[in-house]
Formats: C-alpha cells, structure tokens, sequence
C-alpha cells in the first residue's frame, strides 16, 4: 500500500474571493488548474466582488 502524503505536502491556492488560502482535494483531481475558488459560496460570491470594485 501507498504512504499517504501529509496534508502539509498538498498543493494550495489563495482565493481570489475571501483571500484564504485552501489544500487540493481528491474530488479536484482532474481539475485542479480550473479550481478558482475555495468553496461554492466564493464562486457565486464572484460578481458581487466584481461590482463592488
């Protein structure tokens, strides 16, 4: 069996949205260089942040 890799050894990204950083995640496997946003909340929060500036 594989060793599992420490969550620490995960690529991140910052959220263009609410400015936190998030860890890949399995589900983001095939898509991880699409994945913008930390969350469905940020994602439809993206235009009201695109309106306020």
């Amino acid at each position: 069996m594989a060793r599992q890799r420490s969550k620490s050894d995960l690529p991140t990204k910052i959220c263009p949205v609410c400015g936190r950083s998030f860890t890949w995640r399995k589900k983001w496997a095939r898509c991880w260089d699409d994945v913008k946003y930390c969350s469905e909340r940020c994602r439809r929060r993206r235009s009201q942040i695109q309106d306020n500036n």
